[in-house]
């Protein structure tokens, strides 16, 4: 069924110790397990769940170099070698996988434990919070547009300010008088003015950088710049206003803001990758392919729905999504929020979504709406200031005009 179609496959041979000889063929990644089927014979010579795996590791030996081996519970080992586009990067993604299934919690214990008419009034509550961010969402959208057409009008109003300063300089400084501006026109005033004005706009950007960079989900993933032939393990950021790619030390590899991003493509539930396009030059492609991506993608499909495009090797997967790769073994999908490693059923009807799912989407409206309210607060700091500004200008403006009259 769907659930055996492979994440990754790479090219390779397999030792079969009964007959000590190696068999070409394909190493597949499935949700749950490791598989090698033979070129010559489509036989499966080997598989395996990830559960089962003890150890991993990039060993050589009398037969081959370079070759990856896998321990099976029971003290069974398994040798792969000759694989493309190199062993490293066929040992990153597995380890990966089985490493996140290791962490991952015990959803038989759990499931045991939850109660699924909780878990559906769970539901229900994280839903209608989601329906009441919504409309938050809409008001403060509504409430951010006037404040934007009352930052516009004190602009203009500090345009004809400005106007009005230039007017009243030249009867101040006429052509007769040859010393330039007369004396109550000093240039401190206009220094300090400059000053205010530089002072404000860095407060303004300061607290707004804060509320941009603030981390919606962050995710361990194997990331490769443009082909899958480099994976190297590392970590993915959704961020309010960008993406962030890191290593395995958080350094930053990557950024790509919310509006250079042009394309995310989807290849399967734990495979996307990410396009920034460029005229004149070559195109900035990074793939990340991690167990934790359906958490991720909940938050992208919401933040770049119009970016996001599903591809043909998607639809193998249709059938059956999943939170997890570590779904098989766990229940059906309303036994608890705690549950997050299970799959949903075969069939699922229009608009539900997993209860992780529906949290990251619930995070993201509530610090979308908080990034508002932070914005709206930054902008009613500017609108006061500039108020003030303003006030104080039209004074001096009027001051200097009784003195000419």
């Amino acid at each position: 069924m769907s659930r055996d179609v492979p994440i990754h496959s790479w090219p390779g041979s397999y030792y079969i110790n009964s007959e000590k000889r190696w068999e070409n063929g394909t190493l597949s990644l499935t949700r749950t397990t490791v598989r090698f089927v033979s070129t010559q014979t489509k036989e499966t010579l080997t598989s395996f769940h990830l559960s089962r795996i003890v150890e991993m590791k990039m060993e050589s030996s009398s037969f081959i170099f370079s070759t990856l081996t896998v321990l099976e519970e029971g003290n069974v080992k398994h040798w792969f070698g000759s694989l493309k586009p190199n062993r490293v990067v066929v040992y990153n993604v597995l380890e990966h996988f089985w490493r996140e299934r290791l962490l991952s919690p015990d959803s038989e214990a759990r499931g045991a434990e939850s109660q699924p008419s909780k878990g559906r009034e769970l539901i229900g509550l994280v839903a209608g919070a989601q329906r009441r961010l919504e409309d938050t969402g809409r008001v403060l959208s509504h409430q951010g547009e006037q404040f934007d057409d009352m930052m516009q009008g004190l602009e203009k109003i500090d345009s004809d300010l400005g106007v009005a300063d230039k007017l009243l300089s030249e009867l101040e400084s006429p052509a007769w008088w040859p010393f330039g501006k007369l004396p109550w026109k000093t240039h401190q005033e206009a220094k300090a003015e400059d000053a205010a004005r530089a002072a404000a706009a860095a407060a303004a950007s300061a607290g707004k950088g804060s509320a941009r960079n603030k981390v919606i989900a962050s995710i361990p993933a194997v990331v490769s710049r443009g082909s899958d032939s480099d994976l190297k393990p590392g970590c993915f950021l959704v961020l309010v206003s960008s993406l962030e790619v890191r290593d395995t030390n958080c350094q930053l590899l990557h950024r790509f803001e919310r509006n250079e991003v042009d394309e995310i493509r989807v290849h399967n539930p734990y495979e996307i990758s990410v396009r920034q396009r460029f005229i004149g030059k070559p195109d900035i492609c990074y793939r990340f392919l991690s167990a934790k991506m359906p958490e991720a993608m909940s938050v992208l499909e919401m933040q770049y729905k119009k970016k996001v495009e599903f591809t043909s090797e998607f639809s193998a997967f249709k059938a059956t999504p999943v939170s997890s790769p570590c779904d098989m073994e766990g229940k059906s999908w309303n036994e608890g929020l705690l549950q997050k490693c299970q799959e949903l059923p075969l069939e699922v009807p229009a608009g539900e979504l997993s209860q992780l799912q529906m949290l990251m989407q619930l995070k993201t409206l509530a610090l979308e709406a908080e990034t508002e309210l932070e914005r709206q607060d930054e902008v009613l700091d500017v609108l006061t200031s500039s108020t003030d500004r303003a006030t104080m200008h039209i004074g001096k403006h009027t001051c200097r005009m009784k003195k000419l009259l």
